[in-house]
């Protein structure tokens, strides 16, 4: 039966396969960008962090540079920059006194240094973003650094303080005493990985739903890399629509030959067959 017959077929068909190697195209762009920053960032981490440093020194480390300030460019408009970039957000002095760009480029050269490291939210009562700082996981604790002010958050004592800690009002105090002009507002009655009340419609009321499906499921993924680092995200999404379209393709496929019996080109048949044709040895005639 002619493909001429199912003209709504015919156009979904070539549209899924266009489509289809746009999304390859992206995913190939996408696999050499991530691969080109994670190169800039490993040659980055290796100039200001030693491989051979404990957790510890590392975090102190990557917080001395940034604290340093080397000879860093500047640009009369911040907001124009690529602000999930880390190779903007590492060079940019304005953007390292910002505190979602500074965690930003701490969460980067700490992922680099093989530290585990994840974003932490501050949210005011009505769930909205009044601070950024990082989590680092040393001694099976995930403790606060403040990028932005270029902190570990300590007691009186020096001991390292999670979040859990900082909640008590006491021990946040006594934290914040010891870091000149530190806002008394950034504390840790209410924190999250992930905002979804920054999606249409109050988050779709996405929040609550997740957490009756899968409770600690914001902890469980490591969100930062996805949200923080723009080329990531990038790969996922590419990497997540051409998998749609390669399903979408697959589903129509089996369509034409189980239901319209279209007769149709089937590349990974001929390709088979090429392979075996160029690869067997030939027959000699005597």
């Amino acid at each position: 039966m002619p493909t001429s017959r199912h003209p709504i077929f015919r156009t979904l068909w070539w549209s899924s396969n266009l489509l289809l190697a746009l999304a390859f195209a992206a995913l190939i762009y996408s696999c050499v960008r991530e691969y080109s920053v994670r190169r800039y960032l490993d040659g980055f981490s290796d100039a200001i962090v030693p491989d051979v440093l404990p957790a510890e020194q590392k975090v102190n480390a990557i917080l001395s540079w940034m604290r340093a300030e080397p000879s860093r460019a500047n640009t009369a408009s911040p907001d124009s920059l690529a602000l999930r970039d880390p190779e903007i957000t590492l060079n940019y002095q304005q953007l390292l006194k910002v505190c979602g760009t500074a965690t930003n480029a701490f969460l980067n050269l700490a992922r680099s240094s093989d530290l585990r490291v994840r974003r932490l939210l501050l949210l005011t009562p009505d769930r909205k973003t009044k601070h950024v700082v990082a989590e680092v996981l040393i001694g099976g604790r995930w403790i606060i650094v403040d990028p932005t002010y270029r902190v570990i958050m300590k007691d009186v004592n020096g001991r390292f303080l999670t979040r859990q800690d900082l909640r008590n009002p006491a021990i946040f105090a006594e934290a914040v005493n010891a870091i000149p002009n530190y806002p008394r507002e950034y504390s840790f009655e209410n924190f999250a990985h992930v905002r979804l009340a920054r999606l249409p419609l109050d988050g779709f009321h996405l929040r609550g739903l997740l957490e009756r499906v899968y409770p600690g499921w914001d902890e469980a993924i490591d969100w930062s890399l996805l949200l923080e680092r723009e080329s990531f995200f990038y790969l996922v999404a590419s990497a997540t629509i051409f998998l749609f379209f390669l399903l979408m393709r697959t589903l129509l496929g089996w369509y034409a030959d189980r239901r319209l019996r279209i007769p149709r080109f089937h590349l990974r048949e001929h390709t088979v067959r090429a392979g075996a044709a160029f690869l067997s040895a030939p027959e000699i005639k005597e």
